[in-house]
């Protein structure tokens, strides 16, 4: 145990705990009444993810979870936050309720509550039923409704047991990477389409929040968004003006309305789309949060990029600065910088980091175990973030590492491993890595000092 690490800045009841997503993990992709998502659609799209991977089976979490469960325990988290597959539930979306697929995820939260694990629910973490994409998808209106409407039924079902509800995930990557960017389902390169689909997502959490709270009285509800700072690589005009470009496109956009201000408009004019606003909808989008989920992986220096795409700005790569597997940027103090400009800035009154991880190529040792010091250290130094930031008056409730597992990594496919567990995806075996059983020390030394 780090001697440095300030464990008595995190309070008596601060959570530990793991994250994963539906779609990373679960397999059984055509199994029990499940129909396809935008990511199924996307993962056997030739040359959209590495290697040819998708998620067909995955961790196969949807029949190994009590195997996933115990290692939880063994880990000695507090909680889980999982996300709920759409089109399990609700297949085409806004049809008929699949009896199956909730009850899977009725008896996942008996099993977590039994093994004294709290289940921290995502209603859409990025898998959107394919058929509500061949109608528009979040570009349309009535995506927004939709999601409200499964929000419902899946609160109805479960809101008895599961108090912490998210209503989206990153909605960033939803809108930027799967309708500007094109690196993401559904895989367009449209700022319209884009810019509507953020509106859209925004709306949607708002509704889906109404809804919640509506089917489950005394529902925790929050959003996760995940963000950079944004650093100018100089002190160039056309620099510090590309690095607010930046943090609006990155922060502020998805930010400002959620906590009242609207969309910022600046933004609005870089743009040029015309919202596809109706009246009430910022109030709607602005309903009042119980916590906010930061997921946090990396800062960004730009340089003003004029012939660029919007923003008009571009990463530049700092020297002699560490980087992960996937070449991001590694910064514990830019953890830090974030929870507390969500602190005094936004006003937020709860926080969690929802996610915060790295990946690394690991080596699976002759004994059979994996030494990932790199993820460990990664792990140490930004807890040690959280602590500074607790001191200097974040509300910061708890923090879930991510990922549980080696998973499906999106379009980088099986490539890149985040998990604290390692995953041999051809026999299913699961191995706790150097970084879990870190983890677990932590975990066991926060409880022992407060005991």
């Amino acid at each position: 145990m780090s001697e440095s690490l300030d464990l008595a800045a995190f309070p008596t009841d601060f959570t530990w705990g793991t994250a994963t997503s539906a779609y990373q993990i679960e397999g059984a992709a055509t199994e029990d009444g499940r129909a396809p998502s935008i990511w199924d659609t996307f993962s056997h799209t030739p040359g959209k993810v590495a290697g040819g991977d998708h998620g067909d089976v995955a961790c196969d979490h949807y029949h190994r979870w009590p195997e996933d469960i115990a290692l939880m325990k063994r880990l000695g988290a507090d909680a889980y936050r999982m996300s709920i597959a759409w089109p399990r539930v609700m297949p085409v979306g806004d049809g008929p309720v699949n009896a199956a697929g909730l009850d899977f995820y009725d008896r996942l939260v008996d099993a977590l509550l039994d093994a004294g694990i709290t289940p921290n629910i995502t209603l859409y973490h990025w898998d959107l039923p394919q058929a509500l994409q061949d109608r528009g998808g979040w570009t349309v209106r009535d995506t927004a409704e939709h999601l409200a409407d499964y929000a419902s039924v899946v609160a109805a079902r479960l809101g008895d047991r599961v108090t912490r509800w998210a209503t989206l995930n990153e909605p960033l990557c939803s809108a930027w990477i799967g309708h500007l960017e094109g690196r993401m389902a559904p895989g367009l390169t449209d700022l319209t389409a884009a810019v509507h689909a953020s509106y859209h997502l925004l709306l949607a959490h708002g509704l889906a929040t109404r809804a919640i709270r509506a089917a489950a009285p005394g529902a925790q509800v929050g959003l996760v968004t995940n963000h950079s700072p944004v650093e100018a690589a100089s002190t160039r005009p056309g620099d510090i003006a590309a690095a607010t470009r930046m943090d609006g496109h990155t922060n502020r956009w998805w930010l400002d309305p959620v906590y009242g201000r609207g969309f910022p408009a600046d933004m609005r004019e870089l743009y040029g789309v015309d919202l596809p606003e109706r009246a009430g909808d910022l109030a709607t989008i602005a309903a009042p949060l119980d916590w906010h989920g930061l997921n946090y992986y990396f800062p960004v220096t730009v340089t003003d990029d004029p012939l660029g795409p919007v923003p008009y700005a571009r990463e530049v790569r700092l020297p002699d600065v560490p980087r992960t597997g996937m070449d991001w940027q590694m910064d514990a103090g830019g953890l830090e910088a974030l929870l507390l400009r969500l602190t005094d800035d936004y006003g937020v009154r709860e926080l969690y980091v929802t996610e915060n991880g790295s990946a690394f190529p690991d080596t699976v040792s002759p004994d059979g175990s994996v030494h990932d010091a790199d993820r460990a250290r990664y792990l140490e130094q930004h807890v040690h973030a959280c602590a500074r930031a607790i001191r200097k008056g974040a509300p910061l409730a708890g923090y879930y590492a991510w990922s549980l597992l080696d998973n499906f990594e999106w379009a980088y496919g099986y490539d890149k491993r985040f998990g604290l567990v390692h995953v041999d995806y051809a026999t299913q075996a699961r191995t706790v890595k150097t970084s879990g059983l870190r983890y677990a020390e932590i975990i066991r030394a926060h409880r022992e000092h407060h005991a």
